[in-house]
């Protein structure tokens, strides 16, 4: 079940109370693992707003025209400077909340706005350049396991959103690359969410989780969080236990794991965008800030992972 924020959010929301420096492409198979993007080292980097003060990071709030609210992932960025904010491209999404398949899942076009909802009251508008579901339908993608699990989309920002981003994922810093390992049974893995369910209440919003397995030839993580994703939370970025970018919560898995979130892989979701998108390399920005487990001024119990998924 996809869980961005649009009509039946508060139907999705009681179900789970009810529970309780250059581009490397590679090809996009189930099989291989691809390696890391790194940002592309032709334009010169921007300089960053203060983490402490910047407006557009990893966890802002998007609302795609046409499709849901949902949480951004990463910064990224293009080999002309170009500045991107990852989302899950079932957030443009115009069908019901259980299509899942990307290749025949209905989805609002390439150019879409996105308002990004960034702190201290900021405002902007980007567009949706990349959609992993536009994609793939446009290609006639028929590996059902990536049209089933390749749920990545990336918004434009406007030229002069870079003055006010930062790249670093609140409360944890990093991210410190991409992770292209996987993550194994039992890791530890680290989240951050902005639903507007949340009503604000952070507490809520860093959280820890444990690995129920990888699946899909690695296309998705299955995480075990005290908290799972809620309506709203949909692309929040996971890192991994060394502040890694893992990938971006895709959906709230109902079975064969109860109430686990499916955190959809990050290198192999970016190498089909820079082996398809025609946008030119993009890669991921690292965090300014180093990450840390255990994040100041945040009580160690309310991102204490859990001791094992309900098995």
């Amino acid at each position: 079940m996809r869980i961005r924020s649009r009509r039946g959010v508060l139907a999705a929301a009681a179900t789970v109370a009810a529970l309780a420096a250059v581009v490397v492409v590679v090809p996009s198979t189930a099989s291989a693992r691809p390696a890391p993007a790194a940002v592309p080292a032709a334009a010169p980097a921007p300089v960053w707003a203060p983490r402490e003060t910047a407006a557009v990071t990893p966890g802002v709030q998007t609302i795609t025209q046409g499709g849901g609210s949902c949480t951004g992932n990463f910064v990224f960025r293009g080999d002309g400077g170009t500045l991107y904010l990852g989302q899950a491209a079932h957030c443009a999404g115009t069908g019901a909340e259980t299509e899942t398949d990307g290749c025949n899942s209905s989805t609002m076009p390439l150019g879409t706005p996105v308002t990004v909802r960034g702190a201290h009251g900021y405002t902007t508008t980007g567009r949706m350049v990349y959609s992993s579901w536009v994609t793939m339908q446009q290609r006639a993608e028929t590996d059902p396991v990536v049209c089933g699990y390749n749920d990545f989309a990336l918004v434009e920002l406007p030229a002069d959103a870079a003055a006010t981003t930062n790249p670093t994922v609140p409360f944890f810093g990093g991210p410190t690359g991409v992770n292209t390992t996987g993550l194994p049974l039992g890791a530890q893995a680290f989240s951050y969410g902005n639903s507007p369910t949340r009503a604000g209440i952070a507490a809520l919003t860093p959280k820890a989780g444990v690995s129920a397995g990888d699946v899909a030839d690695g296309w998705q993580h299955q995480v075990y969080t005290v908290n799972p994703g809620i309506p709203g939370d949909s692309g929040s970025a996971f890192l991994d236990a060394s502040g890694r970018a893992l990938g971006l919560l895709s959906t709230l898995n109902l079975a064969p794991l109860p109430v686990s979130n499916g955190v959809t892989d990050l290198a192999r979701s970016l190498a089909y965008a820079n082996a398809h998108s025609g946008l030119g390399p993009v890669g991921l920005v690292d965090g300014t800030a180093p990450f840390t487990p255990t994040p100041p001024g945040v009580d160690p119990q309310e991102i204490a992972p859990p001791a094992g998924p309900p098995v």
